[in-house]
């Protein structure tokens, strides 16, 4: 049997390469004739630049920038000639701050602007920036300002001249609209510590930014990273899905193609995984192959008609496996090894 395992990373716990790498180990236990095709995904946020690199190579070039709260972080910027690729979660990542005294409302998207910065420098006519897993829900206002500190731009520039004769293609893991209930502040920003005082606040602030900004604040995909994916647009970028812009430099779909089955997986599956996540991604491109998809998941909150009807055949979650969240998060790549190798005899043994 010939498996293509392509998951996302589990948050919090373990990247997209130690979840292939669990899967492998697991389901190798059982099936050590099987051929496993590890191609590690992401849908641009944390683990953008290891999925891009490993696909296609390229140089990095270390810079050190503006962290979410000020201080100097370091963050890549991957080379791959004329072609540039930014993870923002580097410069502004929710991983960088402590988990138990977040900021949502002093949190920055201004280090991306020295990332945007260095990839011009170095002669990148095409800049792919991978957006998800931001700290700030700001809509990219910060970035835009130290762009025009560090370009020397003068006030009057528009804001999409500012990166002249560079392409911005924003790879976004959500559609969201910058404004509203399903926008930045009301969606994602409780997910960043925000209290509803501060998503109201954090509401009001968007709104100034659109109110200043020709970017139609509805535009899919302009909520994505906190705003950031307005501010972007506000550089004349344009939006690609993160998970497609990732499976097309692994060629996914060819390789999806000659496979027997498909495994890909997250932390946590749920409503939000079937809106430009991997999982979501991955399944789609396996469906147009008609290639079975198993989903290894820390949990799942999708019941099976709707997985069913994302493409989704089996779901298998890590909670079940452990008997508790707590359990699961303790040990996740034993537990994943655990569900893989449960897999694997399953669809060997026909049971």
């Amino acid at each position: 049997m010939r498996v293509v395992v392509a998951p996302d990373k589990f948050a919090g716990t373990l990247s997209a390469v130690e979840a292939a790498a669990a899967i492998q180990a697991g389901w190798l236990d059982i099936a050590p004739e099987d051929t496993l095709e590890l191609c590690p995904m992401s849908d641009g946020g944390p683990g953008f630049l290891d999925a891009i690199e490993a696909a296609v190579g390229g140089e990095r070039l270390v810079v050190d920038v503006p962290g979410p709260l000020g201080d100097d972080v370091v963050a890549d910027v991957l080379l791959v000639g004329t072609t540039a690729y930014i993870e923002s979660a580097m410069a502004c990542g929710l991983h960088l701050l402590n988990a138990d005294e977040p900021d949502p409302v002093g949190a920055s998207s201004a280090g991306i602007a020295d990332l945007l910065v260095t990839a011009h420098s170095h002669g990148a006519t095409t800049v792919v920036v991978g957006v998800g897993g931001t700290a700030c829900t700001d809509a990219g206002v910060p970035m835009l300002e130290r762009l025009r500190e560090l370009t020397g731009a003068d006030d009057a520039l528009a804001d999409q001249h500012l990166l002249s004769g560079v392409e911005i293609l924003v790879a976004t893991d959500v559609d969201n609209p910058l404004l509203g209930h399903d926008g930045a502040a009301a969606v994602f920003a409780p997910q960043k510590g925000a209290n509803p005082g501060q998503v109201r606040l954090l509401e009001d602030r968007l709104r100034t930014a659109a109110a200043a900004s020709s970017i139609d604040p509805h535009t899919p995909g302009a909520g994505a990273g906190g705003g950031l994916g307005h501010g972007l647009f506000r550089l004349g970028g344009v939006r690609v899905s993160g998970v497609d812009t990732c499976a097309t430099a692994l060629e996914l779909p060819s390789r999806i193609a000659t496979a027997d089955l498909v495994i890909t997986g997250e932390g946590s599956l749920d409503h939000q995984s079937l809106r430009g996540k991997v999982v979501s991604g991955v399944a789609r491109v396996a469906q147009a192959k008609a290639r079975p998809v198993v989903v290894l998941a820390g949990r799942s909150l999708l019941g099976r008609q709707q997985a069913s009807a994302a493409g989704i055949d089996e779901v298998h979650t890590l909670v079940d496996a452990a008997g508790s969240q707590e359990a699961a998060m303790s040990a996740p790549f034993d537990t994943l090894m655990a569900v893989a190798a449960s897999t694997a005899r399953a669809w060997h043994d026909g049971t």
